[in-house]
């Protein structure tokens, strides 16, 4: 009863001027979605805006809002904006003409666009409902009542409390951030019987209070899936980056018992990007958490397990059983496993920076962050795409955003798309031949010494935030001598393993190792952490792919 009551509440808005359009746009609407949607129309930004706020006060769900670009007084970006205030967690649809394309752009940098539709949308079974069904099963599977948030108490500069409000951001858990230097804060502290010494403070939307929670604690008591429900699996999937999360797909959507293990949380150093414009299919581009999120509910549906929070120790070979051990001693077994651990950012080697990590220098974009720097001075470090990425997004909010590159330009390691909107960014400049020699502060970020590696000159510049993004480290050193590894530790597999045209020590199949087969038979694999791999989102999905097709090869002939 209460299902269909909330269904009976829920609605779904569309707002275009023109009231031919507005009348066709809710008649298709009411003919697929009638029965479990409450369809209202409005004819003017500021009419729609009133109605939302007329159903904020009578505490009904908003799960759609379709708004029309071209509105005189105030256009659809702009009363998209205004929506966000009121229903932050409804999927918003943008509908233009074929000349609008740009303010779609602009839209979903703005307002964090879902998606946009042109106009006409005939037939609608084929433009239209496929949309809106993807976008209210993601809405039904988000925590869309704002009631049930997790709240989080903390300190601004806390390394803690950054590492907590990342976590659960990444791994779509909503949640409320109270300073505890806010009144609120304090109320909260005081109602859990903290004297806030040891922070953060997270308080479940069951009421549970977890002081400095570690990822298991907290994971569990999120409802994330922490626990195998099987002992023995067809597959076993390490990592959930593009790599590991392609690999559940294709592995779950033929066939095989999948379960995907990951240590923090889905979408690997892809699912932190801003923005990925050069992914297939995604012409206007698509943020790493959206990705992701269509990626991990994808790999649900078609019944793969993904366990979070939990960590890797060990891969033993158990006769035909391949043997993945957890640092809390526990162990799963499978058929097959592949291996998509994928990278992490290397540690900035500059006096101070470990000890102000996540007060003020943090790596990786730490998407919680952008909002704290707004109308400051950032700096970035490092020349790929994902430094890029990560500057485009904070430029919009920052008043400066300088990109430190220890070569003479961004062309060796970044994209030629990227490099051009940098250049026409106005607040962004790139300082090249420029190191971090140490960073200054005593709770937080204060300031940089820079160098600069030609003249050998330094110079102190004033800083509070500071984004690194150097090198990649391969999340490998867990597995020890089980599989063979580059002196850098990249898995090798397939021809790497042969290249005097025998096979790797201990191989007893009468086959080579297939294309991404490690040197442990029925062990693969895909992405970042493979030797010599192109290190894009696009080649990762496929690796993660034709692992699981070489699994399929591995399981007929085993």
């Amino acid at each position: 009863m209460a299902q269909a009551a909330e269904a009976a509440r829920t609605v779904i808005l569309t707002v275009d001027d023109d009231p031919g359009v507005s009348r066709a746009v809710a008649r298709d609407l009411r003919r697929r979605y009638g029965e479990s949607y409450r369809i209202v129309r409005a004819e003017s930004g500021q009419s729609a805006l009133e109605a939302l706020r007329e159903l904020k006060l009578r505490g009904d769900l908003v799960a759609v809002i379709l708004a029309d670009y071209r509105m005189p007084q105030m256009n659809g970006i702009e009363f998209l904006e205004q929506a966000l205030d009121v229903y932050p967690g409804a999927r918003r649809v943008l509908l233009t003409a074929y000349a609008d394309t740009n303010a779609a752009i602009d839209a979903i940098n703005v307002v964090d666009l879902d998606h946009y539709l042109l106009k006409p949308w005939d037939p609608p079974e084929e433009k239209l409902y496929p949309v809106l069904d993807d976008l209210l099963q993601a809405w039904r599977a988000s925590a869309h009542r704002l009631v049930a948030s997790t709240k989080v108490v903390g300190h601004r500069w806390s390394a803690r409390s950054s590492d907590v409000r990342e976590f659960l951001a990444r791994n779509q858990v909503p949640y409320r951030w109270y300073s505890v230097e806010e009144p609120e804060g304090q109320r909260l502290l005081a109602a859990a019987g903290q004297d806030g010494q040891r922070l953060p403070l997270v308080i479940t939307p069951d009421g549970t209070t977890l002081v400095e929670p570690e990822a298991p604690e907290l994971a569990a008591r999120v409802g994330l899936a922490t626990t195998p429900t099987a002992d023995f699996y067809d597959l076993i999937v390490i990592g959930g980056g593009p790599a590991g999360l392609g690999a559940a797909v294709y592995g779950a959507s033929e066939g095989l018992r999948t379960v995907l293990v990951e240590r923090s949380a889905t979408g690997g150093q892809a699912g932190q990007s801003s923005r990925i414009e050069n992914y297939l299919g995604f012409p206007d581009g698509v943020s790493g958490a959206q990705l992701t999120d269509r990626a991990r509910r994808q790999a649900a549906k078609f019944g793969a397990e993904i366990l979070t929070a939990r960590q890797v120790t060990g891969l033993e070979v158990n006769g035909a059983a391949r043997v993945v051990r957890f640092a809390d001693g526990s162990a799963i077994a499978a058929h097959s496993v592949i291996l998509a651990t994928g990278v992490q950012y290397r540690q900035l080697e500059a006096a101070g920076c470990n000890d102000l990590t996540g007060c003020g220098v943090f790596y990786g974009s730490a998407l919680t962050e952008a909002a704290s720097c707004q109308g400051q001075d950032i700096y970035i470090v490092g020349g790929a795409n994902s430094a890029g990425q990560a500057a485009m997004y904070l430029s919009r909010g920052a008043k400066s955003v300088t990109l430190l590159v220890r070569g003479s330009d961004l062309s060796a390691s970044m994209s030629y798309y990227l490099i051009q909107q940098i250049s026409e960014a106005p607040n962004i400049s790139v300082r090249s031949h420029t190191v971090v020699e140490a960073a200054h502060g005593s709770d937080h970020l204060e300031q940089l010494t820079l160098r600069h590696t030609v003249t050998g000159e330094s110079e102190q510049v004033d800083a509070q935030w500071m984004f690194v993004f150097i090198g990649a480290a391969p999340l490998t050193d867990w597995l020890g001598d089980a599989v063979l590894r580059d002196e850098r530790g990249f898995i090798l597999a397939g021809p790497d393993l042969s290249a005097d045209g025998r096979p790797p020590a201990g191989w007893e199949l009468d086959r080579p190792p297939y294309h991404l087969e490690t040197s442990v038979p029925g062990v693969f694999v895909a992405g970042d952490a493979r030797a010599e791999s192109a290190k894009r989102v696009a080649s990762a999905v496929g690796e993660g792919a034709m692992a699981v097709m070489l699994v399929h090869r591995y399981l007929e002939q085993s």
